[in-house]
């Protein structure tokens, strides 16, 4: 932190890393900043997630031995820094492997037929009937806490990590118009860290809860995605589409039950 072109994102996804940490990753469509990162290692949460944006190009710094298959099996482009070097560079005071940034453009020029935009499932639109008023919210997992305050002059939810505000390396704070905090059984993955810390698998097919964020209130919400090449659809309780407010959305993923660390 600073992060630095994640306010330019469509959709942020917040992940469940090893030791209770997480990590965020930026979906780009509509708008590419001239440089991202700190860049960091791919998880398998992530090959979960990417499917339902077609094939889509996805950076990362690298990879453990072990993953490398799946990379390479899932419907991605990888740009990693082993495939496109070219594309990324070292910047800052920061140490390695704190210090890695990539140019979006010069990315997908090493990915020229990525999938475009496609219908995930989000819809937008006025707010359903309802809601509670909320200030905000705070997420936990096992090692730290991220919090979305509502903030009627900037018409967003600014977040903050740890109990700090959560600043955009570009100035500014970072936060979405819509916060979606998507509540998934949490479980262990084949995979760990250098030390021994296992990598948690997020489960985001199925079925499950939620709560949305949006203008102020908090929505209760129901989550579905049939499969992993499928979107994620979000529905009221009586079953109407869950409506989201134009502008980023962030997607914080949850244990679906206390703090869980595999």
């Amino acid at each position: 932190m600073p992060q630095t072109g994640v306010r330019s994102a469509d959709i942020v996804y917040v992940e469940q890393v090893e030791g209770g940490e997480t990590r965020l990753m930026a979906v780009y469509s509509s708008r590419l900043p001239k440089r991202v990162g700190p860049v960091r290692s791919a998880r398998i949460s992530d090959l979960h997630l990417l499917p339902q944006f077609g094939r889509p190009a996805f950076a990362f710094s690298g990879v453990q031995s072990k993953m490398k298959k799946y990379i390479r099996r899932a419907p991605v482009y990888d740009i990693s820094q082993d495939n496109a070097g070219s594309a990324y560079f070292r910047a800052g005071p920061k140490p390695i492997p704190y210090n890695l940034y990539a140019d979006p453009r010069n990315l997908l020029k090493h990915a020229p037929n990525a999938a475009p935009p496609r219908d995930i499932g989000f819809r937008f639109g006025p707010a359903p009937a309802g809601g509670k008023p909320t200030r905000g919210f705070t997420a936990k997992w096992p090692a730290t806490t991220m919090g979305f305050t509502w903030s009627a002059k900037q018409r967003r939810w600014l977040a903050s990590w740890g109990g700090q505000p959560d600043r955009a390396a570009e100035g500014g704070i970072l936060g979405g118009q819509t916060i979606v905090v998507q509540y998934a059984k949490t479980t262990r993955s084949p995979f760990h860290d250098f030390l021994g810390s296992y990598t948690p698998l997020i489960h985001t097919t199925g079925t499950g809860r939620a709560t949305v964020l949006r203008d102020g209130k908090a929505y209760d919400a129901k989550w579905s995605r049939p499969s992993a090449g499928k979107g994620t659809t979000y529905t009221t309780p009586d079953g109407k589409p869950m409506t989201f407010a134009p502008g980023q959305v962030w997607v914080v993923l949850l244990n679906d039950g206390k703090p869980y660390q595999p």
